[in-house]
Protein backbone atom coordinates (compact mmCIF):
# COMPACT_ATOMS: atom_id res chain seq x y z
CA UNK A 1 0.00 0.00 0.00
CA UNK A 2 1.18 3.33 -0.71
CA UNK A 3 0.40 6.72 0.83
CA UNK A 4 0.41 10.41 -0.52
CA UNK A 5 2.03 12.50 1.88
CA UNK A 6 1.24 15.98 2.39
CA UNK A 7 4.98 17.59 4.27
CA UNK A 8 3.55 21.11 4.12
CA UNK A 9 4.67 22.23 1.04
CA UNK A 10 2.47 22.98 -2.76
CA UNK A 11 0.67 19.40 -3.45
CA UNK A 12 2.96 19.11 -6.61
CA UNK A 13 5.65 18.35 -4.29
CA UNK A 14 3.75 15.73 -2.43
CA UNK A 15 5.51 12.09 -3.15
CA UNK A 16 4.74 8.85 -2.80
CA UNK A 17 6.52 6.71 -0.45
CA UNK A 18 6.89 3.19 0.79
CA UNK A 19 5.60 2.43 4.31
CA UNK A 20 7.45 -0.17 6.05
CA UNK A 21 10.06 -0.80 9.05
CA UNK A 22 12.54 1.50 9.34
CA UNK A 23 14.38 -1.07 12.12
CA UNK A 24 18.13 -0.50 11.82
CA UNK A 25 17.93 2.27 8.95
CA UNK A 26 20.93 4.68 10.20
CA UNK A 27 21.54 8.57 9.62
CA UNK A 28 17.92 9.52 10.06
CA UNK A 29 16.68 12.59 11.19
CA UNK A 30 12.91 13.38 11.99
CA UNK A 31 11.51 15.52 9.64
CA UNK A 32 8.98 16.87 10.47
CA UNK A 33 7.79 14.74 13.41
CA UNK A 34 3.99 13.76 11.72
CA UNK A 35 2.85 14.49 8.12
CA UNK A 36 -0.39 14.18 7.15
CA UNK A 37 -1.49 11.31 4.93
CA UNK A 38 -4.20 10.31 2.75
CA UNK A 39 -5.21 6.76 2.11
CA UNK A 40 -6.72 5.09 -0.20
CA UNK A 41 -6.57 1.38 -0.12
CA UNK A 42 -8.83 -1.24 -2.73
CA UNK A 43 -10.00 -4.17 -0.52
CA UNK A 44 -12.33 -6.67 -1.19
CA UNK A 45 -15.41 -5.42 -1.24
CA UNK A 46 -14.77 -1.79 -2.43
CA UNK A 47 -12.22 0.92 -1.85
CA UNK A 48 -11.77 2.54 1.32
CA UNK A 49 -10.52 6.12 2.00
CA UNK A 50 -9.37 7.72 5.33
CA UNK A 51 -6.80 10.09 6.43
CA UNK A 52 -4.20 9.28 8.61
CA UNK A 53 -0.48 10.51 9.79
CA UNK A 54 2.64 9.35 9.96
CA UNK A 55 6.50 9.70 11.51
CA UNK A 56 8.38 10.75 8.73
CA UNK A 57 12.65 9.77 8.97
CA UNK A 58 14.82 11.27 6.51
CA UNK A 59 18.72 9.98 6.22
CA UNK A 60 21.65 12.42 5.64
CA UNK A 61 21.27 11.28 1.27
CA UNK A 62 17.18 12.40 1.40
CA UNK A 63 15.61 9.18 1.48
CA UNK A 64 12.60 9.39 3.11
CA UNK A 65 10.98 6.37 5.74
CA UNK A 66 8.26 5.96 7.91
CA UNK A 67 8.47 5.06 11.37
CA UNK A 68 6.15 1.90 11.95
CA UNK A 69 3.09 0.54 13.93
CA UNK A 70 0.23 -0.38 13.74
CA UNK A 71 -1.63 2.84 13.85
CA UNK A 72 0.02 3.82 10.68
CA UNK A 73 -2.34 1.61 8.88
CA UNK A 74 -5.24 3.09 10.52
CA UNK A 75 -5.31 5.96 13.28
CA UNK A 76 -5.49 4.35 16.85
CA UNK A 77 -4.94 0.70 16.02
CA UNK A 78 -3.61 -0.86 18.34
CA UNK A 79 -0.35 -3.12 18.42
CA UNK A 80 -2.79 -6.31 19.81
CA UNK A 81 -5.11 -5.68 16.96
CA UNK A 82 -5.55 -6.18 13.02
CA UNK A 83 -7.81 -4.99 10.04
CA UNK A 84 -9.66 -7.46 7.80
CA UNK A 85 -11.31 -6.58 4.91
CA UNK A 86 -14.21 -8.42 2.76
CA UNK A 87 -16.96 -9.91 4.85
CA UNK A 88 -17.67 -8.30 8.58
CA UNK A 89 -17.29 -10.25 11.55
CA UNK A 90 -20.51 -11.36 13.43
CA UNK A 91 -19.08 -9.36 16.31
CA UNK A 92 -19.16 -5.68 14.12
CA UNK A 93 -22.92 -6.04 14.06
CA UNK A 94 -25.46 -5.21 16.74
CA UNK A 95 -28.49 -7.61 16.85
CA UNK A 96 -31.96 -5.91 18.32
CA UNK A 97 -34.34 -7.23 20.29
CA UNK A 98 -37.90 -6.71 18.74
CA UNK A 99 -41.66 -7.01 19.72
CA UNK A 100 -43.60 -10.06 18.35
CA UNK A 101 -43.90 -8.39 14.82
CA UNK A 102 -40.35 -9.06 14.72
CA UNK A 103 -39.57 -5.15 13.62
CA UNK A 104 -40.29 -3.08 16.56
CA UNK A 105 -37.52 -2.20 18.56
CA UNK A 106 -38.19 -2.79 22.29
CA UNK A 107 -35.72 0.46 23.27
CA UNK A 108 -38.60 2.80 21.52
CA UNK A 109 -40.18 1.51 24.70
CA UNK A 110 -38.62 3.26 28.25
CA UNK A 111 -39.81 0.70 30.11
CA UNK A 112 -38.23 -2.12 28.65
CA UNK A 113 -35.52 -0.63 27.65
CA UNK A 114 -33.31 -2.39 30.95
CA UNK A 115 -35.39 -5.76 29.74
CA UNK A 116 -34.08 -5.82 25.89
CA UNK A 117 -30.59 -5.15 27.06
CA UNK A 118 -30.69 -8.20 29.73
CA UNK A 119 -32.01 -9.76 26.81
CA UNK A 120 -29.46 -9.18 24.39
CA UNK A 121 -26.60 -10.54 26.66
CA UNK A 122 -28.29 -14.33 27.46
CA UNK A 123 -30.76 -14.79 24.10
CA UNK A 124 -29.18 -15.44 20.93
CA UNK A 125 -30.24 -14.10 18.07
CA UNK A 126 -31.01 -15.19 14.92
CA UNK A 127 -32.23 -14.28 11.01
CA UNK A 128 -28.80 -11.92 10.56
CA UNK A 129 -26.48 -11.48 8.02
CA UNK A 130 -23.14 -9.74 7.81
CA UNK A 131 -22.28 -7.20 5.18
CA UNK A 132 -18.99 -6.76 4.19
CA UNK A 133 -16.06 -3.94 4.65
CA UNK A 134 -13.50 -3.35 7.05
CA UNK A 135 -13.18 -3.96 10.59
CA UNK A 136 -10.90 -4.25 13.58
CA UNK A 137 -9.97 -7.54 15.21
CA UNK A 138 -8.43 -8.06 18.32
CA UNK A 139 -5.68 -10.20 19.12
CA UNK A 140 -8.37 -13.50 19.52
CA UNK A 141 -9.52 -12.76 15.46
CA UNK A 142 -13.06 -11.42 16.92
CA UNK A 143 -14.72 -8.50 15.62
CA UNK A 144 -13.93 -5.27 17.76
CA UNK A 145 -15.38 -2.60 15.24
CA UNK A 146 -16.66 -1.80 11.64
CA UNK A 147 -14.60 0.96 10.37
CA UNK A 148 -16.13 1.01 6.59
CA UNK A 149 -19.62 -0.86 5.40
CA UNK A 150 -19.28 -1.09 1.85
CA UNK A 151 -22.72 -3.22 1.84
CA UNK A 152 -25.19 -3.76 4.71
CA UNK A 153 -25.62 -6.90 6.53
CA UNK A 154 -29.50 -7.98 7.87
CA UNK A 155 -29.55 -6.75 11.75
CA UNK A 156 -29.70 -10.15 13.65
CA UNK A 157 -32.80 -10.19 15.84
CA UNK A 158 -33.88 -11.55 19.18
CA UNK A 159 -38.00 -11.89 18.67
CA UNK A 160 -40.01 -11.77 21.90
CA UNK A 161 -43.89 -12.22 22.92
CA UNK A 162 -44.20 -8.22 23.16
CA UNK A 163 -47.10 -6.78 21.11
CA UNK A 164 -46.28 -3.65 19.92
CA UNK A 165 -49.60 -1.80 20.14
CA UNK A 166 -50.73 -3.02 24.20
CA UNK A 167 -46.81 -1.68 24.95
CA UNK A 168 -47.30 1.26 23.61
CA UNK A 169 -50.91 1.56 25.58
CA UNK A 170 -49.56 0.46 28.44
CA UNK A 171 -46.87 2.91 28.25
CA UNK A 172 -49.30 5.92 28.15
CA UNK A 173 -51.84 4.11 30.57
CA UNK A 174 -49.20 4.39 33.56
CA UNK A 175 -48.77 7.97 32.89
CA UNK A 176 -52.35 8.52 33.38
CA UNK A 177 -53.79 12.50 34.45
CA UNK A 178 -55.87 10.20 37.33
CA UNK A 179 -52.94 8.55 38.68
CA UNK A 180 -51.00 11.66 39.54
CA UNK A 181 -47.61 10.66 38.54
CA UNK A 182 -47.91 7.80 40.98
CA UNK A 183 -45.51 5.06 41.20
CA UNK A 184 -47.44 2.36 38.76
CA UNK A 185 -46.99 -1.02 36.93
CA UNK A 186 -48.52 -3.31 34.76
CA UNK A 187 -48.60 -6.45 32.93
CA UNK A 188 -50.88 -7.72 30.51
CA UNK A 189 -50.86 -11.81 29.53
CA UNK A 190 -52.11 -14.21 26.52
CA UNK A 191 -54.28 -16.00 29.17
CA UNK A 192 -54.39 -18.70 26.85
CA UNK A 193 -50.50 -19.43 26.19
CA UNK A 194 -49.00 -17.04 29.03
CA UNK A 195 -47.08 -14.87 26.48
CA UNK A 196 -46.32 -11.43 28.33
CA UNK A 197 -47.57 -8.81 25.85
CA UNK A 198 -47.08 -5.73 27.94
CA UNK A 199 -44.58 -4.69 30.81
CA UNK A 200 -44.91 -0.88 31.50
CA UNK A 201 -44.07 1.27 34.49
CA UNK A 202 -43.29 4.34 36.46
CA UNK A 203 -41.35 5.94 39.38
CA UNK A 204 -38.20 5.62 41.35
CA UNK A 205 -39.00 2.41 42.55
CA UNK A 206 -37.80 0.55 39.38
CA UNK A 207 -39.77 -1.91 37.58
CA UNK A 208 -42.97 -2.47 39.96
CA UNK A 209 -44.59 -4.52 36.72
CA UNK A 210 -42.70 -7.71 37.65
CA UNK A 211 -40.79 -6.68 41.08
CA UNK A 212 -42.56 -4.72 42.84
CA UNK A 213 -43.36 -6.90 45.60
CA UNK A 214 -46.30 -5.60 47.56
CA UNK A 215 -49.60 -6.90 49.78
CA UNK A 216 -52.11 -7.36 46.69
CA UNK A 217 -55.16 -6.53 49.05
CA UNK A 218 -58.48 -7.99 47.85
CA UNK A 219 -57.25 -9.56 44.89
CA UNK A 220 -55.99 -12.10 46.69
CA UNK A 221 -59.89 -13.20 47.09
CA UNK A 222 -59.69 -14.99 44.35
CA UNK A 223 -56.98 -17.49 45.38
CA UNK A 224 -59.25 -17.66 48.79
CA UNK A 225 -62.13 -18.49 47.07
CA UNK A 226 -60.78 -21.21 44.64
CA UNK A 227 -59.51 -22.98 48.28
CA UNK A 228 -62.61 -22.53 49.80
CA UNK A 229 -64.05 -24.40 46.89
CA UNK A 230 -61.13 -27.02 46.75
CA UNK A 231 -60.63 -27.95 49.91
CA UNK A 232 -64.04 -27.23 51.80
CA UNK A 233 -66.56 -28.02 48.66
CA UNK A 234 -68.08 -24.50 49.30
CA UNK A 235 -69.89 -22.64 46.74
CA UNK A 236 -70.59 -19.12 45.25
CA UNK A 237 -73.78 -19.53 47.27
CA UNK A 238 -72.41 -20.68 50.22
CA UNK A 239 -73.02 -18.53 53.69
CA UNK A 240 -70.21 -15.80 53.98
CA UNK A 241 -71.16 -13.12 56.69
CA UNK A 242 -70.29 -9.73 56.20
CA UNK A 243 -70.23 -8.27 59.54
CA UNK A 244 -68.13 -4.82 59.82
CA UNK A 245 -65.48 -6.01 61.95
CA UNK A 246 -64.11 -9.31 62.98
CA UNK A 247 -61.80 -10.57 65.78
CA UNK A 248 -59.07 -13.55 64.43
CA UNK A 249 -56.19 -14.71 66.70
CA UNK A 250 -56.21 -11.06 68.94
CA UNK A 251 -56.52 -9.07 65.74
CA UNK A 252 -59.54 -7.03 64.59
CA UNK A 253 -59.77 -6.33 61.27
CA UNK A 254 -62.41 -3.71 59.41
CA UNK A 255 -63.81 -3.66 55.78
CA UNK A 256 -62.96 -0.68 53.40
CA UNK A 257 -64.89 2.38 53.54
CA UNK A 258 -68.56 1.97 51.60
CA UNK A 259 -69.05 -1.90 52.54
CA UNK A 260 -72.12 -2.84 54.19
CA UNK A 261 -72.69 -5.29 56.83
CA UNK A 262 -74.93 -8.02 55.71
CA UNK A 263 -75.04 -11.09 58.52
CA UNK A 264 -76.86 -13.01 55.25
CA UNK A 265 -74.06 -12.85 52.47
CA UNK A 266 -72.63 -15.33 50.24
CA UNK A 267 -69.59 -16.12 49.27
CA UNK A 268 -70.75 -14.42 45.78
CA UNK A 269 -72.08 -11.77 47.39
CA UNK A 270 -69.36 -10.82 49.65
CA UNK A 271 -66.62 -11.24 46.42
CA UNK A 272 -68.55 -8.86 44.77
CA UNK A 273 -68.54 -6.06 47.21
CA UNK A 274 -65.21 -7.52 48.74
CA UNK A 275 -66.05 -7.84 52.38
CA UNK A 276 -62.85 -8.49 54.32
CA UNK A 277 -64.67 -10.26 57.34
CA UNK A 278 -66.39 -12.59 54.90
CA UNK A 279 -63.29 -14.30 53.05
CA UNK A 280 -61.70 -14.17 56.90
CA UNK A 281 -64.23 -16.05 58.74
CA UNK A 282 -64.75 -18.44 56.05
CA UNK A 283 -61.39 -18.65 55.74
CA UNK A 284 -60.53 -18.93 59.23
CA UNK A 285 -63.04 -21.66 59.70
CA UNK A 286 -62.58 -23.57 56.50
CA UNK A 287 -58.72 -23.19 56.05
CA UNK A 288 -56.75 -23.69 59.51
CA UNK A 289 -56.83 -26.70 60.85
CA UNK A 290 -55.01 -27.07 64.64
CA UNK A 291 -53.09 -23.99 63.47
CA UNK A 292 -51.92 -25.17 60.59
CA UNK A 293 -52.67 -22.40 58.14
CA UNK A 294 -51.05 -23.54 54.78
CA UNK A 295 -54.15 -24.05 52.81
CA UNK A 296 -53.81 -20.68 50.74
CA UNK A 297 -50.23 -21.54 49.89
CA UNK A 298 -51.23 -24.98 49.10
CA UNK A 299 -53.82 -23.79 46.88
CA UNK A 300 -51.27 -20.87 45.36
CA UNK A 301 -48.88 -23.37 44.30
CA UNK A 302 -50.39 -26.09 43.34
CA UNK A 303 -53.34 -24.55 41.16
CA UNK A 304 -51.81 -21.29 40.29
CA UNK A 305 -48.75 -22.22 39.73
CA UNK A 306 -46.97 -19.55 42.05
CA UNK A 307 -43.22 -20.21 42.64
CA UNK A 308 -39.48 -19.25 41.09
CA UNK A 309 -40.30 -18.45 37.26
CA UNK A 310 -38.08 -18.19 34.82
CA UNK A 311 -40.11 -16.09 31.75
CA UNK A 312 -36.49 -16.04 29.49
CA UNK A 313 -33.46 -14.01 28.15
CA UNK A 314 -31.93 -13.62 31.63
CA UNK A 315 -35.03 -11.10 33.07
CA UNK A 316 -35.32 -11.07 36.49
CA UNK A 317 -38.58 -11.08 38.16
CA UNK A 318 -39.63 -11.35 41.76
CA UNK A 319 -41.35 -14.04 42.96
CA UNK A 320 -44.34 -14.14 45.10
CA UNK A 321 -44.95 -15.36 48.77
CA UNK A 322 -47.94 -17.00 51.10
CA UNK A 323 -46.02 -18.29 53.74
CA UNK A 324 -47.03 -21.84 54.76
CA UNK A 325 -46.17 -21.52 58.57
CA UNK A 326 -47.96 -18.16 59.56
CA UNK A 327 -48.88 -17.64 63.12
CA UNK A 328 -51.12 -15.02 64.69
CA UNK A 329 -52.73 -12.24 63.28
CA UNK A 330 -51.24 -12.94 59.97
CA UNK A 331 -52.98 -16.34 59.28
CA UNK A 332 -56.04 -14.62 58.88
CA UNK A 333 -54.81 -11.55 56.75
CA UNK A 334 -53.65 -14.08 54.16
CA UNK A 335 -57.24 -14.13 53.19
CA UNK A 336 -57.58 -10.71 52.06
CA UNK A 337 -54.59 -10.37 50.47
CA UNK A 338 -52.56 -8.32 53.75
CA UNK A 339 -49.95 -9.17 56.19
CA UNK A 340 -46.87 -11.09 55.07
CA UNK A 341 -48.46 -12.04 51.85
CA UNK A 342 -46.68 -10.22 48.89
CA UNK A 343 -47.41 -10.38 44.87
CA UNK A 344 -46.54 -8.66 41.91
CA UNK A 345 -48.89 -7.45 39.01
CA UNK A 346 -46.94 -10.10 37.24
CA UNK A 347 -48.09 -12.68 39.70
CA UNK A 348 -51.55 -11.34 39.55
CA UNK A 349 -52.20 -11.34 36.48
CA UNK A 350 -51.00 -14.53 35.96
CA UNK A 351 -54.29 -15.30 38.55
CA UNK A 352 -56.43 -14.02 36.12
CA UNK A 353 -55.35 -15.81 33.28
CA UNK A 354 -55.71 -19.21 34.75
CA UNK A 355 -58.98 -18.19 35.81
CA UNK A 356 -60.10 -18.19 32.18
CA UNK A 357 -57.66 -20.47 30.75
CA UNK A 358 -58.99 -22.87 33.11
CA UNK A 359 -55.56 -23.69 33.59
CA UNK A 360 -51.75 -22.13 34.55
CA UNK A 361 -49.73 -21.18 31.54
CA UNK A 362 -46.32 -19.39 32.93
CA UNK A 363 -45.67 -16.23 31.83
CA UNK A 364 -42.61 -16.37 29.31
CA UNK A 365 -41.53 -13.37 27.28
CA UNK A 366 -39.44 -15.17 24.41
CA UNK A 367 -41.69 -17.52 22.33
CA UNK A 368 -40.45 -21.23 23.01
CA UNK A 369 -39.45 -20.99 26.43
CA UNK A 370 -39.65 -23.56 28.79
CA UNK A 371 -43.19 -23.44 30.95
CA UNK A 372 -43.18 -24.43 34.64
CA UNK A 373 -46.16 -26.34 34.95
CA UNK A 374 -48.88 -26.23 38.07
CA UNK A 375 -49.38 -29.50 40.06
CA UNK A 376 -52.77 -29.52 39.59
CA UNK A 377 -55.21 -28.43 36.79
CA UNK A 378 -57.90 -25.95 38.16
CA UNK A 379 -61.25 -28.05 38.19
CA UNK A 380 -63.95 -26.24 35.95
CA UNK A 381 -65.81 -26.49 38.75
CA UNK A 382 -63.75 -24.06 40.68
CA UNK A 383 -63.06 -21.67 37.16
CA UNK A 384 -66.85 -21.42 36.66
CA UNK A 385 -67.57 -20.17 39.67
CA UNK A 386 -64.29 -17.53 39.76
CA UNK A 387 -65.28 -16.44 36.48
CA UNK A 388 -69.05 -15.81 37.25
CA UNK A 389 -67.84 -14.02 40.59
CA UNK A 390 -65.61 -12.00 38.39
CA UNK A 391 -67.80 -10.92 36.01
CA UNK A 392 -70.01 -9.56 38.77
CA UNK A 393 -67.47 -7.45 39.93
CA UNK A 394 -66.62 -5.83 36.68
CA UNK A 395 -70.42 -6.05 35.95
CA UNK A 396 -72.42 -4.59 39.50
CA UNK A 397 -69.50 -4.59 41.69
CA UNK A 398 -66.57 -2.66 43.04
CA UNK A 399 -64.98 -2.32 39.54
CA UNK A 400 -68.08 -1.48 37.54
CA UNK A 401 -67.09 2.23 37.73
CA UNK A 402 -64.23 2.09 35.12
CA UNK A 403 -64.91 -1.28 33.50
CA UNK A 404 -68.89 -1.89 33.33
CA UNK A 405 -70.32 -1.99 30.00
CA UNK A 406 -67.19 -4.01 28.84
CA UNK A 407 -67.70 -7.27 27.06
CA UNK A 408 -66.73 -10.42 28.06
CA UNK A 409 -64.80 -8.70 31.34
CA UNK A 410 -64.18 -10.69 34.45
CA UNK A 411 -61.85 -8.62 37.76
CA UNK A 412 -61.54 -8.37 41.15
CA UNK A 413 -60.44 -4.79 43.09
CA UNK A 414 -57.90 -4.66 45.60
CA UNK A 415 -56.74 -2.25 48.35
CA UNK A 416 -53.80 -2.67 50.41
CA UNK A 417 -52.52 -0.66 53.98
CA UNK A 418 -48.77 -0.26 53.41
CA UNK A 419 -46.83 2.01 56.44
CA UNK A 420 -48.98 5.51 55.96
CA UNK A 421 -50.49 4.91 52.79
CA UNK A 422 -52.39 2.75 51.11
CA UNK A 423 -51.61 0.81 47.28
CA UNK A 424 -54.81 0.63 44.89
CA UNK A 425 -54.59 -3.23 42.93
CA UNK A 426 -56.79 -4.46 39.92
CA UNK A 427 -56.73 -7.56 38.12
CA UNK A 428 -59.09 -8.68 35.32
CA UNK A 429 -59.61 -10.43 31.54
CA UNK A 430 -61.29 -9.90 28.55
CA UNK A 431 -61.51 -12.08 25.61
CA UNK A 432 -57.79 -11.79 24.78
CA UNK A 433 -55.68 -10.66 27.68
CA UNK A 434 -55.54 -10.96 31.37
CA UNK A 435 -53.98 -7.75 32.96
CA UNK A 436 -52.92 -6.45 36.47
CA UNK A 437 -51.87 -3.48 37.46
CA UNK A 438 -50.02 -1.59 40.60
CA UNK A 439 -50.25 1.78 41.63
CA UNK A 440 -48.63 2.67 44.97
CA UNK A 441 -50.33 5.38 46.57
CA UNK A 442 -53.65 4.30 45.05
CA UNK A 443 -56.57 5.43 47.39
CA UNK A 444 -58.77 2.35 45.90
CA UNK A 445 -57.94 -0.37 43.30
CA UNK A 446 -61.16 0.85 41.07
CA UNK A 447 -59.84 4.78 41.38
CA UNK A 448 -56.07 4.34 40.44
CA UNK A 449 -54.81 0.89 39.37
CA UNK A 450 -58.63 0.80 37.28
CA UNK A 451 -57.40 3.51 34.82
CA UNK A 452 -54.56 1.43 33.82
CA UNK A 453 -56.58 -1.88 33.05
CA UNK A 454 -59.65 -0.30 31.68
CA UNK A 455 -56.83 1.20 29.14
CA UNK A 456 -55.10 -2.38 28.20
CA UNK A 457 -58.76 -4.61 28.22
CA UNK A 458 -60.20 -1.60 25.90
CA UNK A 459 -57.14 -1.43 22.90
CA UNK A 460 -56.68 -4.84 22.85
Amino acid sequence: MHACIDDGHECSRQRRVPVGSVSGYCGLRPRPPLSRVHVTAKVAGGTWTYPSAVAVLQSTDGQSAVRWNNSVLYPGLRDDQSLTAGKLPADASTAEVVASDGKTDLTTFPSLRDIAATILQNAKPSGGSTGTGVAVLNANGDGVKALQVFAKGRTAKIKTTIDAHLQAVAESAVKDSPLQDKPSGTVALDWRSGHILAIAHTGADGDIAINGIKSPGSTMKIITSAALFDKASLTPSSPAPCTNSLTANSQTFHNDPGVTANPAATIAQAFTVSCNTSFIKDGFHYLVNNGDASALHDEAVNVFGMGSWSVGGGVATTDPSIPADLQGGDQAAQFIGQGTVTATPLFMASVAATVRNVGFAQPIILPGEHQETAPQQISGRTACYLQSMMRGVATSGTAAPRLGGLASVGAKTGTAEEADHTNGWLTAYNSRIAVAALVEGGSSGVDSAGYVVRHLLTES
